[in-house]
């Protein structure tokens, strides 16, 4: 093996530095988009402008946004289009085990954006709206399995997932499919806090209402490391529909805020470990290792006295300096190491992802209704803790009703479930 030379020390520290820091190049973020107010016009402007890397997040809010003005066609385009991007992303980072040390050395922003799981999870259940619309229940059914999927632990099975609607979804379509959905709405129960009715398979109507503001990230902790969860409660926690002589309570089936920091009911700890872990370790190492460093350079530098008689019989006394080679060598090497680990420790990024789909609800809620064709005037209301009517976000609209076919044939087959959409989210 060669040995490390005093000359060749300074090239192999410059090197080593430059190989740490390759990764550290920060791009420039594009120019900010002049908002109009308008939140779809802005979130297409903001998707037209955003880096590959966040293009998902800005269709997820896209596709939101429009299914909220009831812009359905580019509602699903842009949900498809981030599920599918997201999909390919978790399959790209599954199998890409080699990119784990690079990921050390860039920000959790700096990647390709998928979202928490309740973010993921609503991308699919908007989606499965879209499909249930559509007449397509069995696709719909597909993404609400997808998101129960997502929110339960297959690996050690230490929780599952305990998402309301999504069970008791999946069991009204298994039923309309001619299936058997009690397993479903048995689950749908065990989670809810508020009873949920039978399903009643003659209901033509599927009113699907959210309310309130859902939860925005923000990060703590010494290097900013930890993913953690501002959740404002929403001043409306129940809603009513008024139609047909009738008065249908929405209650909140599932909360995003409780979703977004708990899993299976137990309370989660955000942290990105493994990064700020090596942070620590990285600059201890380093620090450690520079100490060595000049102990060992000054081991490497001795210096002896000895008395010596001249010619004329005087005496002297003579100090000589004697370099151990070996010891020389071991410093260069700690002070390589120290350097190194220093600038790994200053180049690791363990900040946490603070990107947020921040136009979602706190609050989901479903009722399934019996209406014969027609139309129908109808009036949502919202109330606050104590159960006073929050008077400025009443809604009214129409729920207008087909008529079915005369007769039912490959042609003309049985009239899909009608699906109204209300929001009361602010985009």
């Amino acid at each position: 093996m060669r040995r490390l030379s005093a000359r060749s020390a300074p090239r192999l520290l410059t090197a080593l530095s430059i190989l740490v820091l390759a990764g550290c190049v920060t791009r420039l973020p594009p120019p900010p988009v002049v908002r109009t107010g308008d939140a779809v016009v802005d979130d297409r402007a903001e998707l037209a402008a955003a880096l590959p890397r966040d293009r998902v997040l800005w269709e997820y809010r896209l596709g939101a946004a429009t299914l909220r003005r009831g812009q359905d066609d580019e509602a699903r385009a842009r949900l498809d289009d981030a599920l599918a991007q997201a999909a390919s992303t978790l399959a790209a980072a599954g199998s890409a085990e080699a990119a784990n040390a690079r990921k050390l050395f860039s920000r959790e922003s700096e990647k390709p954006f998928v979202g928490e799981p309740y973010e993921c999870i609503m991308a699919g259940f908007y989606r499965g709206i879209l499909y249930w619309r559509d007449g397509e229940p069995d696709n719909a059914r597909a993404l609400f399995r997808s998101g129960e999927f997502t929110d339960s632990d297959t690996v050690d099975n230490k929780y599952a997932g305990d998402w309301v609607l999504l069970d008791y979804l999946d069991g009204l379509a298994t039923a309309k499919l001619h299936g058997d959905g009690t397993d479903a709405l048995a689950r749908a129960r065990k989670s809810s806090a508020h009873p949920l009715p039978d399903y009643d398979l003659q209901a033509n109507v599927l009113l699907f209402v959210e309310y309130g503001r859902g939860p925005q990230k923000y990060a703590a902790g010494q290097y900013g490391e930890q993913l953690h969860f501002r959740t404002t409660p929403s001043q409306a926690v129940s809603a009513r529909l008024e139609v047909a002589g009738r008065t249908v309570g929405l209650a909140p089936w599932d909360d995003l805020n409780y979703q977004a920091t708990t899993r299976g009911g137990r309370v989660m700890d955000h942290i990105l470990g493994n990064k700020a872990v090596f942070k620590q370790g990285a600059n201890a190492a380093g620090d450690v290792a520079l100490t060595a460093a000049a102990v060992a350079a000054e081991n490497a530098r001795r210096e002896t006295s000895h008395v010596v008689t001249d010619p004329n019989g005087r005496q002297h006394v003579v100090t000589e300096t004697k370099t151990s080679e070996g010891a020389e060598n071991t410093a260069l090497a700690l002070g390589a190491f120290g350097l190194v680990a220093k600038l790994a420790g200053a180049a690791t990024q363990p900040v946490a992802d603070t990107r947020t789909w921040d136009n979602l609800p706190q609050y989901l809620s479903f009722a399934a209704l019996r209406l014969t064709p027609g139309e129908y005037p109808a009036t949502l209301t919202f109330y606050d803790t104590a159960g006073q009517l929050l008077r400025a976000r009443t809604q009214t609209f129409t729920i207008s009703v087909p008529a079915a076919p005369a007769a039912l044939t490959v042609a003309a087959p049985a009239p899909r479930d009608l699906v109204v959409f209300r929001s009361e989210v602010p985009n």
